[in-house]
């Protein structure tokens, strides 16, 4: 199993989290024990820096190690789940449906999926099968078309790279640079994705960096998203470890400017993410001056996407910062304090970043870590709202930012039982492009019992950014006004 130890040199306060040498009878201490956290042999922190936590505090930590120890354990049966499940449906796809592939099996003609193909979809690819970049309805300028190709890069990124490849080169007719696997030194195994295209089409200067998200059976990508570890940095603030970790924070050496391989590293390994990208964008933005490029991400993917300009500012690297012409991320979790905020602002100012922050309706990702005195996150930079009519709205910060459960559960069940019915109205005011499949269905009556889990998919942000302009807004009301429905 992966150590948790490093060099922690490079940050003067941290709070790890070791949930694989906690035991059962060490997580109920946790609750009952007065003892501090840095006594624990299970939580890494200098004991002169961690005091008696209260109750609420001890809890929280003790649910994200609980969760972790329950991903740890069944992380192999939930990839097998994954993998089934993924078989199903692409099985379906290649043959053409559950009853033509009945009638292939009857007659032994039944066609079995290619996993490296690129016709092989992963879960999130199954909730929404788009492919094609679509501007018919989208006015608004620059900010629009960057956010509309942002989001479809990043949900390009789930997929196998012969996807990618394809979807990139012969649908976009733009050129990919590259697909990638990338190193976490913690789990001392590639378990971060991500991709780089340049577009041809419409905008030759824009190179565009797309992190892939969380996968929805890789207990990996979990562990990063629960773990509510963080390292303080100095000059920075407190940032979230399993996030930094994902991104490329050395095990030995923490964050250097720069690493050099051994003869002792395992030349097969892949490198890191930060350190790899940041390379491969020099090199391109160096052949053309007036290049600029675009960060981006859905999920685990937005969160990569800002700490990716973090790190950079990091190591002073303020000619590729300004040449970054924005960072797009769509239901991104927090990933820092604010002092980690008021870092950002000043460098996303000082370099003239701009930092949009898309969040859909009830999304549950963007709302945690909860913003409160147990927990230490808290979101920054614009965030472009969308209701479930797609109407936008330019906020601070989204409307109930913490998802009070118990508080808006009646609310928000009924906005998920109009998402349902809505999904029956779309294709008929839209076309068939927003037609939703089987799959998204299922997900949206699950929604009834858990709103804001299916407000996560990337079908609704995709429709958010084709939809969303406020000049289209006025009519959609009207649309969907004149067939009788009024969403509440």
């Amino acid at each position: 199993m992966a150590s948790n130890s490093c060099n922690k040199s490079f940050c003067s306060n941290y709070m790890l989290l070791k949930p694989e040498e906690c035991s059962v009878l060490d997580l109920a201490k946790l609750l009952l024990s007065g003892k501090k956290l840095g006594q624990k042999d299970f939580i890494d922190c200098p004991n002169e820096e961690m005091t008696k936590e209260p109750l609420s505090r001890r809890w929280v930590i003790f649910l994200s190690i609980l969760v972790q120890k329950i991903l740890l354990a069944t992380a192999k049966p939930l990839a097998g789940l994954g993998n089934a499940i993924e078989y199903w449906l692409n099985l379906q796809n290649v043959n053409g449906g559950f009853f033509r592939l009945l009638f292939k099996s009857l007659i032994c003609k039944a066609v079995s999926p290619d996993k490296e193909s690129a016709a092989y979809l992963s879960f999130i690819g199954n909730l929404d099968k788009r492919v094609d970049l679509d501007f018919s309805k989208n006015v608004g300028g620059r900010r629009r078309y960057d956010e509309g190709i942002s989001m479809m890069a990043a949900k390009a990124a789930y997929e196998n790279k012969a996807y990618v490849e394809t979807t990139v080169n012969h649908h976009w007719k733009m050129d990919l640079v590259g697909s990638f696997d990338f190193w976490n030194d913690y789990q001392e195994k590639a378990t971060t994705q991500a991709f780089v295209l340049q577009d041809k089409s419409v905008d030759p200067e824009l190179i565009i960096v797309a992190f892939r998200g969380t996968e929805f059976f890789n207990s990996d990508d979990w562990i990063s998203d629960f773990n509510l570890s963080w390292y303080d940095i100095p000059g920075m603030g407190k940032v979230h470890a399993g996030f930094m970790k994902a991104l490329g924070l050395q095990k030995s050496l923490g964050w250097p400017k720069n690493i050099v391989q051994t003869d002792t590293n395992n030349i097969n390994q892949p490198p890191p993410a930060y350190y790899f990208l940041r390379k491969l964008l020099k090199q391109l933005l160096e052949k053309n001056e007036k290049a600029r490029f675009l960060v981006t991400g859905h999920s685990l993917g937005g969160a990569l996407a800002i700490l990716f300009p973090a790190i950079l500012a990091f190591h002073e690297e303020s000619w590729l910062l300004k040449r970054l012409g924005g960072i797009y991320t769509f239901g991104q979790p927090r990933v820092g304090d604010e002092s980690f905020i008021e870092y950002m602002n000043g460098q996303l100012t000082k370099h003239e970043v701009p930092y949009y922050r898309v969040v859909y309706s009830n999304d549950m990702v963007p709302r945690l870590p909860f913003d409160n005195s147990t927990f230490l996150f808290k979101h920054f930079g614009t965030c472009i709202y969308y209701n479930s009519l797609y109407r936008e709205k330019i906020l601070v910060e989204e409307p109930d930012k913490n998802g009070s459960f118990l508080l808006m559960f009646i609310p928000k069940m009924l906005n998920a039982a109009w998402e349902l019915i809505r999904s029956c109205i779309l294709p008929c005011v839209h076309g068939r492009k927003y037609q939703e499949g089987g799959l998204l269905l299922c997900m949206r009556v699950i929604g009834l019992l858990f709103p804001g889990m299916p407000a996560h998919c990337p079908q609704d942000y995709v429709n958010s950014t084709r939809l969303g302009s406020s000049d289209h807004s006025t009519e959609d009301v009207a649309k969907y006004q004149k067939i009788g429905i009024v969403p509440a």
